[in-house]
C-alpha cells in the first residue's frame, strides 16, 4: 500500500478503514516526558513532528488571569489551581443555584481571537497531519461552572439547574464547531468524562434523561457540519454503549482497560459502527511497568484493534507526567514494528 499522509491516515480509520499503518496521536504529552525523549523539541508542535504524531491537537483560547500563587480565573469565571501535571483542577465556580444560572454570561464564542491558535495549526499541516480540535459535550463545562460536588448533587437535588447548564454547553460548541470548520478543520474531540472505573458518574437513568439528549444533539450538529467526532471519556460504559454509539461518534477513545472496557469486546459488537483509538494502560503499566511489558501490551491492543481497520493507537488516557518515558518509546517502537496493514 502507498504511503499516506498522516492526515489521510487518521481519516480513513475513522471511516472504518484500513490505512498504510495504524495512526497514532495522544490528546497531552507531559512536558517532562516530551523533554525526555526530544531535548532540542522547544514546544508541543516541535515534539509531535519530530516523534511522529499523526495529528496536531488545538484548543479555542481563553483567557485566564493570575488570582493567587497557583491560581488563574478563565473567561468562564471558574478558578483553576496549578497541579503537578500542565493543567490545572477547578476549586471555585460561579454558579451554585438557577439565579446564579440566570445572571450568568458566557464568553463570547465568536471572538476572532479564540482561533488564532487552530488558524496556525490549519496553515501550517493542512494536507500533512490531522488537525484536531478540542470542543466539549455536556458534561465538562456544567463541571467547570458548578463544580464536581455540586454538580453531581444538582443532579439529584435541581435536574432543571442541570438541563439549562447542558443547553448551554450543547449550544455554545454548537457555535464554537461552527468557527472551527470555516477554518478547515475536519475532526473535532470532546474531552468529558463522564465515568470511572465502575461505572457512570450519575446513574443511567440521569443520564439518559438530563445529558442523552444534549449530547445527542451537540454530536448531530458536529456531524452536520461535516466534523468527525472523537468522544473521549475514561471509566465503565458499558451501560450506555448503545446510546453513546447511537448518537453517530464516529470513533470512542479511549476503551479504558482498568475499567474493565476491554478492547476486543467493543470491537466485535461496535466496530462496524465506530472507530476505536486505545488503549495501552497509562494508569499502571505505563507508569510501573517495563518496556518489554509495554511492547507486549501495545501488540495486543494491535491484535484487537487493527482487523478490518478503524483502529487509532494510543495510551489509555495521555502521557502523563508519571509515565515513564522509555515505555512511551517502547509503545512507539511496538507500533512502527507492528501497525502497518499489508
Amino acid at each position: 500500500m502507498a504511503e499516506m499522509t498522516s492526515e489521510e491516515r487518521v481519516l480513513r480509520a475513522l471511516q472504518r478503514q484500513e490505512p498504510d499503518r495504524v495512526p497514532h496521536f495522544e490528546w497531552l504529552v507531559d512536558r517532562r516526558v516530551r523533554e525526555a525523549l526530544c531535548p532540542d523539541c522547544r514546544s508541543y508542535y516541535d515534539f509531535a513532528e519530530q516523534i511522529g504524531h499523526d495529528a496536531i491537537i488545538v484548543d479555542p483560547n481563553y483567557r485566564k488571569v493570575r488570582v493567587g500563587e497557583h491560581r488563574w480565573r478563565s473567561e468562564w469565571g471558574y478558578v483553576t489551581e496549578d497541579t503537578a501535571e500542565e493543567h490545572g483542577i477547578e476549586v471555585q465556580s460561579p454558579i451554585k443555584t438557577m439565579d446564579d444560572f440566570r445572571r450568568f454570561t458566557p464568553p463570547n464564542p465568536h471572538l476572532p481571537e479564540r482561533f488564532a491558535a487552530i488558524e496556525t495549526a490549519v496553515a501550517k499541516y493542512r494536507g500533512d497531519k490531522a488537525v484536531i480540535v478540542h470542543l466539549n459535550d455536556v458534561f465538562s463545562l456544567p463541571r467547570y461552572l458548578m463544580g464536581m460536588q455540586d454538580l453531581l448533587m444538582a443532579i439529584a437535588v435541581d435536574p432543571e439547574l442541570v438541563k439549562a447548564l447542558v443547553d448551554m454547553s450543547v449550544d455554545i460548541n454548537l457555535e464554537l464547531a461552527k468557527e472551527v470548520a470555516a477554518r478547515g478543520v475536519k475532526i473535532v474531540y470532546t474531552g468529558d468524562d463522564i465515568a470511572y472505573n465502575k461505572g457512570l458518574l450519575m446513574s443511567p437513568r440521569h443520564f439518559g434523561e438530563l445529558f442523552y439528549p444534549g449530547f445527542k444533539r451537540v454530536i448531530g450538529g458536529f456531524k452536520e457540519l461535516g466534523l468527525y467526532v472523537i468522544k473521549h471519556t475514561d471509566g465503565n460504559l458499558w451501560s450506555i454503549m448503545d446510546m453513546l454509539v447511537d448518537t453517530g461518534i464516529d470513533c470512542l477513545d479511549p476503551i479504558d482497560p482498568i475499567a474493565g472496557m476491554d478492547l476486543g469486546e467493543v470491537k466485535a459488537k461496535y466496530g462496524d459502527r465506530i472507530a476505536l483509538k486505545g488503549n495501552v494502560d497509562c494508569a499502571h503499566l505505563m507508569t510501573f511497568g517495563t518496556p518489554e511489558e509495554v511492547i507486549a501490551a501495545t501488540r495486543v491492543a494491535l491484535a484487537q484493534g487493527m482487523p478490518g481497520g478503524g483502529f487509532i493507537l494510543s495510551s489509555s488516557n495521555s502521557i502523563h507526567s508519571s509515565v515513564k518515558p522509555e515505555n512511551y518509546a517502547a509503545m512507539l517502537q511496538a507500533l512502527r514494528e507492528y501497525g502497518r496493514y499489508t
